[in-house]
């Protein structure tokens, strides 16, 4: 069995994450709604999200030093996904207060079996603009993230990984093609099932994730939930499952995978042992309620894992 990742001596793991933050009101239900009624909440919580924050507040719980790079309005709702991601350690330096606009959040459902809906508002009057990212990446990162949320952020983002040789790893989300300039510079990119075939309108995922590797040249990948997760890499495909646990609530799984994949590659692990470390915080997360507030600790994982062994 591969062994736990460790953070490197130094002080820590540097991860930049591009992307999308915002708040998460969720609700936990007997069953997803399909009617036009009034329906209670067994439990509810009111959480930061995003597929950029929930990577950068893993990052920042499993001992790495998380930079986020995001956009948000300067309203109650910014205020709000600001404090969360300062409360987790996170540096937001780099996310943008903009006046026009307005911040983003979504309305969650969690069923009973841990499965989620979700609605999410995002003002397409908030600027898309990156220029300003361009000259306000460390160089002494270890690796970089970025969501298909914020295109424009992620071309900038996997450009920058090029420019500093270290690995540039896309969240790759429906709609995938819209980031394809940053597709196209990432070193990794690594797919939910609906973004892998959203990107190939092919319905057979390990024969999606074939073409995927034709035609971007990456690594490539796709988280698929309880089935694990199958990449490819030079022409040779591989999968590792998944743990197995009781699941109550998934939102947030796949974010905090991918930052957690992404501080394993930082700190210098090969894609198997981060696959392996990401799987774990991913399962342990779906333990628990509450989105992003689920994200377990480095020592809970390397717990968990060795159990596992």
């Amino acid at each position: 069995m591969a062994e736990t990742p460790e953070p490197k001596p130094r002080d820590m793991t540097r991860i930049l994450i591009a992307g999308v933050a915002v708040v998460d009101i969720v609700m936990s239900i007997d069953e997803l709604p399909r009617k036009a009624e009034k329906f209670r909440a067994r439990d509810a919580a009111i959480v930061g999200g995003g597929c950029a924050a929930n990577a950068a507040a893993a990052v920042a719980r499993l001992g790495g030093e998380a930079l986020l790079a995001a956009r948000v309005g300067r309203d109650p709702i910014g205020e709000m996904i600001v404090a969360g991601l300062e409360a987790e350690g996170v540096d937001c330096a780099r996310v943008r207060r903009l006046e026009e606009g307005r911040s983003s959040f979504s309305s969650v459902y969690v069923d009973a079996t841990g499965e989620r809906q979700i609605v999410n508002f995002r003002d397409m009057q908030l600027s898309f603009d990156a220029g300003w990212l361009e000259n306000d990446i460390p160089g002494d990162v270890d690796a970089i993230l970025a969501d298909t949320r914020w295109p424009q952020g992620a071309a900038v983002a996997m450009q920058a990984a090029r420019r500093l040789g270290v690995p540039g790893i896309m969240d790759a989300e429906a709609p995938v093609r819209e980031a394809g300039e940053a597709l196209a510079r990432a070193s990794h990119i690594a797919f939910s099932a609906q973004g892998l075939r959203d990107f190939t309108a092919i319905d057979d995922l390990d024969e999606a994730l074939e073409a995927a590797e034709r035609e971007t040249g990456a690594w490539v990948g796709y988280t698929n939930g309880a089935k694990g997760v199958s990449f490819r890499n030079g022409g040779e495909a591989h999968r590792i499952p998944a743990f197995k646990v009781d699941i109550v609530d998934t939102l947030g799984a796949g974010d905090v995978w991918h930052g957690a994949f992404a501080l394993a590659l930082g700190e210098g692990e090969t894609e198997m042992a981060a696959i392996r470390f990401a799987n774990a915080v991913a399962a342990i997360k779906c333990t628990r309620f509450g989105g992003r507030a689920g994200t377990p600790g480095r020592d809970e994982v390397a717990e968990f894992l060795r159990k596992a062994a």
